[in-house]
Order: structure tokens, then sequence, then C-alpha cells
């Protein structure tokens, strides 16, 4: 999935950069979620199938369990979705399907045992991507009656087999009015056009949806954001899993707020970036509703900045600024979906928290008024300084170091754009020069270093 421009001249907008969805991770727990309703919807067995089997391989194989792939494939043969699902009701649904070993899917109901139909298959790969899952449905004779292979690509993407072959994933159906592939493309679309970065996503996402649509949407968005913020300051206990991780944000948040009278510290708004980043990623890691931007272990780096922006810069009279923020974020996130990559499993977390601090540089470099020269520069020292970041969760659970690891994102991203404001937009390393190393060293990362849990910190720091 490496392949240089493999999206060539598709447009990836703000909708399909930040997804609204459930933790822990947009590739192993929103993807599988969307390909076992895919296969369900696709399969065409309609009262045929008496049982279903889902094999996980690669990355999924060996983090799944953490990730919570498995309870990601019941809940999508289930038929429920990530933007809508409400996260309290799964534990009941997935103790249910445990106990009974059937599934009541859209299409009649199967027997389906999840400590056997589902298979962590860590010996074989499948050739197109390391989050590969094959689904299989079978009649009453034991005969097999479909089967399908899916990809999840990073981001909640997910791919089909063929749409691998077509390098075309079915979310894209348009070309749009400015297309651009490379950051030069971009940088040369403003200045002949006099348009913004912002001006010209929003021209492209107006291809498929009104100016109203588009601006509604980016409410929502950041709607979601911010109340998985105030969550995560409002909750406190444990996160899932064996380590016994406590959540941290809310006693952080409380003592900030008593201190803060008192503080003579020029730093302290900092204190409120991290505890923003980590609220999210607290959230995400408990299962709850977080916003894929442009993944789940990278969720909380740009709502921290975009409230550091909105509560410390932002004119409350002033509405553009936050449109311009996310479209401008999502123009950069484009550029590393279509010529590298933003799955941990396939590039580290170069590709998911770096891309992430990226696109949130070159965000706030836009929201404070920066022109397109000083926001790829912004960009480009976002990723910069991220890169051969690897991927490596401690017991595959998206907690050690994830959570610590979006409130230093989000202060690299403050910074970066800081720096690039100071500057005229003149820098030697093009963003485009850094996506394409980026996506080289993800090439030549050893796979334990990409979410397998198989290296670093992984194997290195006990689970319990």
């Amino acid at each position: 999935m490496n392949t240089k421009t493999k999206f060539t001249r598709l447009h990836f907008g703000v909708f399909d950069l930040f997804k609204i969805g459930i933790g822990p991770s947009s590739s192993h727990t929103v993807g599988p979620m969307l390909a076992a309703s895919r296969f369900i919807n696709e399969a065409s067995f309609n009262g045929i199938a008496s049982n279903i089997k889902v094999i996980f391989y690669g990355s999924l194989a060996f983090t799944g369990k953490g990730h919570a792939s498995d309870t990601a494939v019941i809940l999508g043969l289930s038929g429920y979705k990530p933007k809508t699902i409400d996260p309290d009701i799964i534990p009941n649904h997935v103790n249910k399907v445990n106990s009974e070993k059937s599934l009541k899917t859209p299409l009649g109901n199967v027997s389906f045992d999840p400590k056997t139909d589902i298979i962590f298959n860590k010996q074989d790969r499948m050739p197109h991507h390391s989050n590969a899952m094959k689904f299989q449905a079978y009649d009453k004779k034991g005969e097999l009656i479909a089967e399908q292979v899916y990809y999840s690509i990073g981001g909640g993407f997910v791919l089909s087999e063929l749409e691998t072959h077509r390098n075309s994933p079915p979310e894209q159906n348009c070309t749009p009015p400015l297309p651009f592939d490379s950051g030069d493309e971009l940088l040369a679309l403003c200045q002949k056009n006099k348009m913004s970065i912002a001006e010209i996503m929003m021209q492209n996402e107006m291809a498929t949806r009104s100016k109203a649509e588009v601006l509604q949407g980016i409410d929502d968005i950041w709607s979601a954001m911010k109340s998985c913020i105030d969550r995560g300051l409002e909750s406190d206990g444990l996160l899932p899993g064996p380590m016994q991780v406590s959540r941290r944000a809310k006693s952080i948040f409380l003592d900030m707020q008593k201190r803060q009278l008192t503080s003579a510290d020029p730093l302290s708004v900092l204190d409120y970036v991290n505890v923003w980043a980590m609220a999210v990623n607290e959230e995400n890691a408990a299962g709850g509703r977080v916003v894929t931007a442009p993944t789940n272990g990278a969720a909380g780096i740009i709502p921290a900045v975009a409230r550091y922006f909105d509560k410390h810069i932002r004119d409350k009279n002033d509405r553009t600024s936050l449109d311009n923020f996310f479209l401008t974020a999502a123009a950069i996130g484009s550029l590393y979906k279509k010529n590298a990559s933003i799955s941990g499993a396939e590039a580290g977390c170069q590709g998911e928290v770096g891309v992430a601090c990226s696109m949130a540089a070159a965000g706030l470099a836009a929201a404070k008024g920066g022109t397109p020269e000083q926001i790829e520069e912004a960009a480009e020292i976002g990723m910069e300084h991220n890169l051969g970041l690897t991927c490596d969760p401690v017991g595959g659970l998206v907690q050690i170091p994830c959570i610590e690891r979006n409130a230093m994102g989000a202060a690299k991203a403050i910074n970066a754009a800081r720096i690039a404001l100071r500057g005229d937009g003149k820098h030697y390393v093009t963003l485009d020069n850094v996506i394409e190393t980026m996506r080289q060293t993800g090439l030549d990362m050893r796979e334990k270093y990409k979410e397998t849990s198989e290296g670093g910190l992984a194997v290195n720091v006990p689970e319990c």
C-alpha cells in the first residue's frame, strides 16, 4: 500500500480525514466494524448462511485483541456503525453474543462463537496491507457460500480485495474542481487562483455538498471533539485492560484549576494543551466516542491544538478561522493519505501522531492568518521532527505510550506553527520532501516497530 501517488486526483477532504467513531483505534476498531458491515451488505446470503468466521492477519492478528478488533466485527456483523453506535450498549451486546454463541445480523441469525469463529492468524500475511481480514459465510452443510477480504488501511478507510487492484476506495467517486496531489501543486493552485489553502479545499468539498453543509459538518466535528475533551476531563478510574492504567486527565485538570490563580508560570497554557490531548486519548482508550483525526491513536492532537486556538487566540466574533483550521488540516492530511500512509501498521507512529502533528501545525498557522507558504512550512516542520517514530503499544493497547504521545504531538504542532509564522515561508526542505522521506522510512522500518507490539516499549516494559 506504500505506492507513491496511489490515489491520484482523488479528493480526500474534511469528512474523510475526520470521522466520528469510537475507540480505541481507527484502523483496528473502526475499520473492522465497517468491513464487517460491508460484508453483510455485500455478501448476498440472506437466509442461507448458518455460520460466519472472521480471520485477522498481520497487525490485526498481533494487536487486534488489545484494540478491540474482535468486538468491532461482532458489532459490524450485527449491523452497527461506528458513527451512530452508543458506546454504552457495547459491553452487554458483546456479552450476549459470547454467552448465546449466536449473532443476529441484518440478513438473519447465524451461529457465531467469538472464541472459535474469530481467528487471529499470526503466521500468514496478505499481500496488500498488514491490516487484513477475511470474512467467510457457511451454509448448514458447512459449505463456503461467501468470502471477502478487506484491508483497513488507516484512518477508518477500508478497501476490498477488488478495490486494492483498482486503487480506488469506495468513498471516492468524483474528481474535484481544483485537484492536487502534492504540496507544490497545492501552493501553485493557491498562487494561480489567488486563494488560500482553505478556500481551495472548500471549492473541492463543494463538488459534492453545499457550502452550508460543509460548514455544518465542520461544526459537527468540532462539537464532537469538544464533547470528547469534556468527557475525558470528567472521567476517572481505570482504563480497560490488564495493565490497570489510571486515567489522569481529570485529576491533573482539577489540580490546574486550583493552582491557576497563584501560578506565575508563563508556560501554564501548555498544561491545558497537554491535558486536553490526554483527555481525548483516555476516552479513546476506554472505547468512547472520538473523532478520527486522522486516526484514533492520534485523535487528541488536533482537538487540543484547536481548543488552544479557540480558548487563547481566537476573537470570539471570528467564525472563519476555525473553519480554515479544519479545511487546511484536511488538505495536508490528504497529501499524506495520497503519497505515504496514515496507518501505524504500515508506517509506524510517524504515520499517525506525525501526520496529526503536521495537520495541526498547518491548521493553526492557517487560523492565525499564515500565508500558504508559511502553512506548508508549518506542516513540514511538524512531520520532520516525527520522522522514524515507531508504533509500539505496550500490551497491544492504545494507552502507553499513546496517551502521552498525543500531548507531545500537540505541543510540537503549536511550536511548528510558531516557528513557521516567524518566517516568510521560504525554507529548504519542502513538505513533499518530508512526506516522501516519511514514506521511505516506513518502508525501511522493521515490522516489529509497526503496531505489532513485538518491539520497542512493547517488549521492554512489563504489561502488569
